[in-house]
């Protein structure tokens, strides 16, 4: 069975390593966004349209992933919390 402070450091090395997914998050939705758009403008002939749509989405993506993060955060936080350790 586990101590105390091995299970503060599994549970601080979790914490770190779901909110350092946020940067990565904001960066690479609306990119994958951009690219996916600029690829339909081409095929589509329908430049610049199709990137400014997908750029747009890709940021709503990348934002509703930040929140889903920081909220599966916040309910290991209080879970924790709640355990009384």
């Amino acid at each position: 069975m586990k101590n105390k402070k091995e299970d503060d450091r599994y549970w601080m090395m979790r914490q770190v390593g779901l909110l350092t997914t946020i940067p990565l998050l904001l960066a690479v939705s609306p990119l994958i966004g951009f690219f996916m758009g600029r690829f339909l403008d081409r095929k589509l002939h329908t430049e610049p349209a199709l990137s400014i749509v997908f750029l747009i989405i890709g940021f709503v993506a990348g934002a509703r992933q930040v929140a889903n993060v920081v909220r599966k955060a916040d309910a290991d936080y209080k879970k924790k919390d709640s355990d009384g350790t």
